[in-house]
């Protein structure tokens, strides 16, 4: 079973930045894309950034590209989001999530990602105007 250990998040100002990181270990995956999908209120959850395992590439849900960046760090299983220029809209629950590269799909429309079926318990990030 997927185990992650989330950190970061918290309260910031319209235009602000914040990070996030996590930790995954329990893969049984030889390949997989790991980052982040979020939830606000009373909307569908959607994906935000990932990346590949495999060869690094990165995925952006629509919203978040050009002000989000991903990084990784495979040797620790770990992944790192840089969130900049926040906007108030950006306000939800992150959850790191990871899943087998086999079967992820992206798509430019809600919810961005497909297959990133193993979800950490959340952070919550609130960005106020």
């Amino acid at each position: 079973q997927v185990q992650f250990v989330e950190s970061g998040g918290g309260s910031v100002q319209s235009g602000g930045s914040l990070r996030l990181s996590c930790t995954a270990s329990g893969f049984i995956a030889d390949y997989f894309v790991m980052g982040w999908l979020r939830q606000a209120p009373g909307k569908e959850r959607e994906g935000v950034a990932c990346i590949s395992s495999a060869d690094g590439s990165t995925y952006f849900g629509d919203t978040v590209k050009e002000r989000f960046t991903i990084f990784r760090d495979n040797t620790k299983n770990m992944v790192t989001l840089h969130l900049d220029s926040l906007k108030p809209e950006d306000t939800a629950v992150y959850y790191c999530a990871a899943g087998d590269l086999r079967e992820f799909q992206w798509t430019n429309k809600v919810p961005y990602f497909y297959g990133m079926d193993h979800l950490g318990k959340g952070t919550l990030v609130t960005v106020s105007s």
